[in-house]
Parts: structure tokens; sequence; C-alpha cells
């Protein structure tokens, strides 16, 4: 990542820029002249990257787990650095975003909804209210309130069980039978890959809903901030499909819609996303609904100047989109590259026009096909050896290092790398990135 050098523009404080949009922000920034603020812990600013860190114009040192403070804080940074934006990569913190915007009178979200993109409860109301289609769903504060929702079948079988506050796949199960049965060993869940206990329990353990239960309340706290987390747990409808996303960007309240993004994950117990293709395969006017219905969550939520990132599925037979959830920030799994890469857009650069008060850019100036492929492993250890071989059209990265801990391979967490495959068709994209990945070597020990 080149920065440059010459005179910068308006500045831009980011509400924690550390994660996998935070270098799109930083490219983005670079191409539009801006100068790029932080706001973090401490702490936190101390592990960011050499090339995060160099990339920064400067640092609000505060803790944004203390709403008043980091208020106050903030509010005093923008005004004495003539912030003129504020951007955020953390959904959770999106709350918080749309607080400061409001007080420093700078184009914000709407305050009195933002929580709702953080919060599954609240974002399941605020779906309701405004008619956006999305799978039933019900609170459990404990195994034995889902247990009732399970048997009064209202919301049918399988159940999805989520955190109502966290992110990625974390958590996230789906129970086939409470009682015991395996979990759907086909498709995947509605919400972001699978997360654990939805195997059959063990005859001396507790049943596969309440381990699911368990495994979605055991998020008390979110890292590394240490931000507090709602433990209440979501059942959710399944709804069985195949899987798209769609973000929209929207500045002065008016929706941007960017392109559908197919969805692969892997099958069985374990839900993790293991790839995404732009464009999605889908007829022009199926296209056309899914990023309507993707505005719909997103103004639903209280986005009105920023973007959104929202999950949606089709089942078979029907061309009706369900939402499963929506997050008010960039997407991660370097969606921001593929789609670019696609078509010409840049998600990051959009999303800072928007926060600045101005008319983001997302007319297409390409049309190309683009797919990501992640390395996963077979099984959990210490990484021995990882490479992915050179191949035209093709660039690959490795998240890992040999010697490094490889998480089990129940969530994203576990992922060692990526393939990025550009080509003239989506078809060709992906089977381009498929191959690459298949000819790459990881050893687990």
């Amino acid at each position: 990542m080149t920065i440059g050098t010459g005179p910068r523009g308006p500045g831009v404080l980011v509400i924690e820029p550390m994660g996998n949009a935070g270098r799109f922000l930083v490219e983005a920034a670079d191409r539009l002249g801006l100068r790029l603020y932080a706001a973090t812990h401490k702490e936190v600013h101390d592990a960011y990257p050499d090339r995060l860190r160099s990339a920064l114009a400067g640092v609000c040192a505060t803790d944004l787990t203390d709403t008043p403070r980091a208020l106050a804080d903030m509010e005093a940074y923008c005004r004495s650095h003539a912030v003129a934006g504020v951007a955020v990569c953390f959904e959770l913190f999106t709350p918080l975003a749309a607080l400061l915007a409001e007080r420093v009178g700078l184009p914000g979200n709407d305050p009195r909804l933002a929580r709702a993109a953080r919060n599954k409860i609240l974002m399941g109301e605020a779906f309701s209210a405004a008619g956006v289609p999305a799978p039933r769903w019900a609170v459990a504060r404990d195994a034995a309130e889902a247990r009732r929702v399970a048997e009064s079948g209202g919301l049918g079988r399988p159940l999805v069980v989520k955190p109502a506050e966290q992110g990625g796949s974390w958590g996230v199960s789906v129970v086939d039978d409470p009682d015991g049965a395996a979990g759907r060993g086909g498709g995947s869940g509605a919400g972001r890959g699978g997360g654990v206990g939805c195997g059959p329990g063990r005859p001396d353990g507790p049943g596969p809903l309440a381990a699911a239960v368990a495994a979605a309340q055991r998020f008390t706290h979110a890292q590394p901030h240490g931000l507090e987390l709602d433990t209440t747990a979501l059942l959710q409808e399944y709804v069985p499909g195949a899987e798209y996303s769609c973000d929209t960007v929207v500045a002065g309240g008016v929706a941007y819609p960017l392109p559908v993004v197919r969805k692969n994950t892997t099958r069985g117990r374990y839900r993790i996303e293991t790839g995404h293709t732009c464009p999605s395969g889908l007829d022009p006017e199926l296209v056309r609904t899914v990023q309507h219905t993707a505005a719909r969550a997103a103004l639903a939520v209280g986005v009105r100047n920023g973007i959104a990132h929202t999950e949606l599925k089709i089942p078979p037979g029907t061309r009706t989109p369900y939402v499963i959830e929506t997050g008010a920030r960039l997407p991660g799994d370097n969606l921001c590259e593929v789609v670019e890469a696609a078509t010409g857009v840049s998600e990051a650069v959009a999303y800072l026009q928007a926060v600045l008060g101005r008319v983001p850019d997302t007319v297409a100036t390409a049309s190309a096909a683009a797919s990501i492929r992640f390395l996963l492993p077979e099984h959990g250890g210490v990484l021995r050896h990882a490479s992915i071989p050179e191949a035209p059209g093709t660039h690959g990265e490795l998240h890992l290092r040999p010697g490094d801990p490889v998480p089990e391979p129940a969530d994203s967490a576990c992922r060692i790398g990526h393939v990025l495959a550009r080509a003239a068709t989506a078809h060709l994209a992906r089977a381009l990135a498929a191959g690459v990945v298949a000819r790459s070597r990881v050893e687990v020990g």
C-alpha cells in the first residue's frame, strides 16, 4: 500500500479502523486526499500494524466502552482537528458514531435507530416496523425459554440460534432436533456461517438446543476493546436457499445500491463462509429486487449517511429475498476488493464520500467478475507450512505464518489465507480461484 505525500484535504475520524475493512479505508482516504484519524484505546493502537499506524494523521485515545467519556474526548478532538466526517469499521461502534456525528453537526446516521444495526433483537423489531421481509424470530434468555419457543412450533424446524450482539459466525448454530438429533447437514443457516453446538448432545450433557444457547451466550464482551454485549440469545426461523450479500451506500437519506454478491459456505455442522463471487449470477430483475430489499433494510436501521452490509437468502422456487441481518459498516472478507475488481467501484471511497456529505461514486466502470476463496484447515493445531501458487489473473495472501496456532474449523477465525481471481465471467473467476486453492498446500500439526 502506498500512501500519498501531497497536501491533505478534509479529515475523517474513524472509530476503530483496525480490522479487515481498515486497509480499504486507508487506501480510499489516500485516493480522495483525506486526512484519516483513528479513535481507539491506547493499548489497541499500540498493536496496530506499522502500515496502518503510519497512514494515520493522528489518534484520539479514549475508552470506547465508556460512551460519555468517548463522546467528550472525540468531540474535542473533532473540533480541534477540523474533522469533517465520522466513519466506523466495527458494527458494535456504529451507535457511538451516530451519536458523535449528531453532537458535532456532521453527516451521520439516525442515533435513535442506530443500535438496531448492532443488536439483532432491535434489528428484528426495526425490520418488522418497516415491512422488511425477514425470518421470524424470538428471544431466549436461557435454555428453558428456548425450549418453550421450540416446542411452540412457531418458528418451525430447524432453528437458528445466534447471539443478540456479536459479529462474524461466532456462536451461531443450526439445530434440527432440540432433543438430540444432529444439526442440519446440507445448505447453510440463516446467518453468517455456522458456529458451535449444532451436533447431537452427549448422553451426559445438554441437548443440542441448550448447547446452542450456551454457545450464543458465552460472549459477554467484545474484544479487543472489552465492550459489554447483550447476552440474550436470538432464535430465528431457518430460511433455506442460496445466500447473497448486497451493500448499500446512503447519502442524505438517498440509497445508492451496490452489486449483489453470491456467498459460498461449508455444509454440515459448521457453516463457515468459504468464498464470494461478483456478479451474483442472478437475473437483472432479481438483482434489482435484492438491491431494493437491502436498501430498505439499511434505511430501517437508521443508515442516513454511511454504508450497510446486508446478508440475504432467497428460498428455492421463489423470487423473494429475506434479510438475515445488516450492519452499518463496510463488509469484511475482502469484499471491498472483490467488488472493485469486478466493477471498478470502491465501496470504501463511496463510504467516505457519504460521511462527508458528498454524492458517492457508485456507477460501475468495469464489467468483469471476481471471486475470492479462503484456505481452510482440516483441523486445528499449529501451522507447519502454507503456500499459494501463482497463477495469471489471481493473487493470494496468507493470513497466518508457520508456527501460528490454527483454530478448529468452526468459524472464520480458522482461515489460513485466501485467493482472489479476476476473469471475464463469474464462472471463470470461480473456477480460477478454486483451482489455485486446490493446488495450495496447508500443513497443520
